[in-house]
């Protein structure tokens, strides 16, 4: 099995590198939001010297209903994304949901995340693997874990080897998730590195209705359990308060939720290294 290392700025994922935290708010709200953000979190990263990515949606473009919250939009919301980017000096994350804002984007992405909705999407895929920049594929929730590995071929067709795949959970019934573990050590080796998305996989999709329930009470324990099992890094959306938040409110974390959970994986990570 190759175990490829797939480098960010100065941070290393896969092999035998610490593990990285990517987090931030669901969407941009504003540029004001999304700099407190960045700087709580990259602090508490810190903290457990943990690499730090930030990441935020320029726009939820697959929300279910017309009138969710959306985000700014690409053009506001790379100008945002920029300024967190210069002023924190960290690298940073947001999803693309058509061809025609790929290039625009890997102006200022260092990762261009591929969302599980549209991970099947070869246009997308091979248009993002060609810019050259680290790829994020989350798995689709309605793919099994060695689905994933043809749609890594999509990538690796433009001669792209810096992908990363990412677990969010897959759909368990109505509107409900559950994650299965083994697909971590299935789809790692393939070689490439995978992280754990543990705020996304306990959404609840549609639970409220027309938009998104979650059970954030659950993300302590599904983080611990994915280190110990394996993993290169967590994906967790985090907000100053979630249950304000215009999106994804549900099953986001506080900064002080954060903190607890990263000095607990950060004790699992120590004990099986």
């Amino acid at each position: 099995m190759i175990n490829r290392e797939v480098s960010v700025k100065n941070i290393k994922f896969g092999k035998n590198h610490p593990l990285v935290l990517i987090a931030g708010p669901c969407a941009i709200e504003s540029e004001k939001l999304c700099l407190e953000a960045a700087r709580r979190i990259k602090d508490i990263a810190a903290k457990f010297s943990m690499p730090y990515v930030f990441k935020s949606s320029y726009d939820k473009a697959n929300r279910l209903s017309i009138d969710s919250f959306r985000g700014p939009g690409i053009e506001k919301g790379l100008d945002i994304l920029h300024k967190v980017k210069q002023t924190l000096k960290v690298p940073v994350l947001s999803d693309v949901h058509n061809q025609n804002d790929i290039r625009l984007a890997a102006q200022v992405l260092d990762i261009i995340q591929i969302p599980a909705f549209l991970s099947r999407q070869t246009d997308i895929v091979v248009e993002a693997a060609k810019t050259g920049k680290v790829v994020n594929i989350k798995k689709g929730q309605f793919l099994a874990p060695w689905d994933i590995l043809p749609i890594i071929k999509k990538a690796e067709s433009t001669g792209n080897r810096k992908i990363i795949i990412t677990e969010r959970g897959v759909s368990f019934g109505y509107n409900n998730l559950v994650t299965d573990f083994r697909s971590l050590k299935i789809m790692r080796d393939f070689g490439y590195p995978v992280i754990y998305d543990a705020t996304h996989s306990v959404q609840l999709p549609g639970g409220k209705g027309v938009s998104s329930g979650g059970q954030r009470e659950f993300v302590q324990g599904l983080s611990r359990a994915a280190v110990a099992f394996g993993c290169d890094g967590l994906f967790l959306e985090v907000h100053a308060h979630p249950d304000k938040a215009p999106c994804d409110g549900p099953n986001m974390i506080s900064f002080q939720e954060l903190e607890k959970l990263l000095k607990a994986v950060r004790s699992i990570e120590e004990v099986i290294d």
